[in-house]
């Protein structure tokens, strides 16, 4: 009878598996600080894309992991990159899968941050949505199905959209990180894609946790300037976000369920302190009865295999 007139459900279609993706082999394996969770090679993400299709996953979301960094995050927009390698490899073995690569630059620039510097050690936003653009096309050249600017740099969406459809690209979606806050959340994330700044921090850019009607500007900016879904990170602290976003905008709310999220859970457990399985299923029902459309999250694959 509970089930029958259950209201929230999550399905399995609904969820994003990230991966991390390396250029290097020698990068590749386990991440310590997320069990469960490891760097792939880009047969190894292959692989693992088929793996996911096979328990009824239908997207990944691509973090690359390049052998060398610079200032300039050239890396990030090279055609051969690790993610445009990857996104094309999949697309190939599963053309039906939905293929989402973040789009940002923390991982490729030797200082951490998300954006190119000025002269004075701060991030420029015009110089970083210059680079966001020209990364996304190559993106978009290699199949990339939504790309995902993760930078909270102004202007982004719009100058991303504009590119995209100059050059035919009008069915690439954009899913924005409209709502990034600077969370304590992200930590297991930077050792994983090894992206902590080298100084200072990212609340220049990312949000401040106080604000929740900040959060609704932003969103209604990116929906404005052509984001075809709109994103909360991080997920349990920020459900009251999710709620009011989506009695806000008819676009899709994806939810980003983050890697300190998915550690808590994973170290309580492993202590004998809570039940995972039910711990799980608890945290996914609370983000589709938030509101959210589609829920990014580790737990996806482990998830998906215990639905079926």
């Amino acid at each position: 009878m509970r089930e029958l007139v259950r209201e929230h459900r999550i399905d399995p279609a609904q969820l994003v598996q990230p991966l991390f993706v390396v250029e290097n082999p020698k990068d590749a394996g386990p991440i310590a600080s997320m069990p469960g969770i490891e760097r792939f090679t880009l047969q190894g993400a292959v692989h693992e894309a088929r793996t996911l299709d096979a328990l009824g996953l239908g997207a990944v979301l691509l973090f690359g992991i390049p052998e060398t960094k610079d200032a300039a995050a050239t890396k990030n927009y090279d055609p051969a990159g690790i993610v445009q390698q990857t996104a094309r490899e999949i697309k190939n073995a599963l053309p039906h899968m939905v293929v989402i690569a973040d789009l940002c630059n923390c991982e490729y620039t030797d200082h951490g941050h998300c954006g190119i510097l000025n002269e004075r050690g701060d991030v420029d936003n015009d110089s970083t949505v210059e680079v966001l653009t020209r990364t996304a096309l190559t993106y978009a050249r290699s199949g990339v199905d939504v790309v995902a600017p993760s930078d909270m740099m102004d202007g982004r969406v719009r100058a991303i959209r504009e590119a995209l459809d100059a050059e035919d690209f009008e069915e690439t979606a954009i899913m924005s990180y409209s709502a990034k806050y600077a969370s304590a959340f992200y930590g297991p994330f930077r050792e994983a894609a090894g992206s902590t700044p080298q100084f200072g921090d990212r609340r220049t850019y990312q949000m401040d946790p106080s604000n929740g009607r900040e959060a609704l500007r932003e969103m209604a900016l990116d929906a404005q300037e052509g984001a075809d879904i709109l994103m909360v990170k991080p997920a349990l602290a920020y459900l009251d976000v999710v709620r009011a976003a989506r009695d806000r905008f008819d676009l899709p709310i994806a939810l980003y369920n983050v890697s300190g999220e998915y550690s808590m859970i994973k170290a309580a457990a492993h202590n004998g302190w809570i039940d995972e399985e039910r711990a799980v299923h608890e945290m996914l029902v609370s983000f589709a009865r938030a509101g959210a459309n589609i829920v990014i999250t580790y737990f996806a694959k482990e998830y998906a295999a215990r639905s079926r």
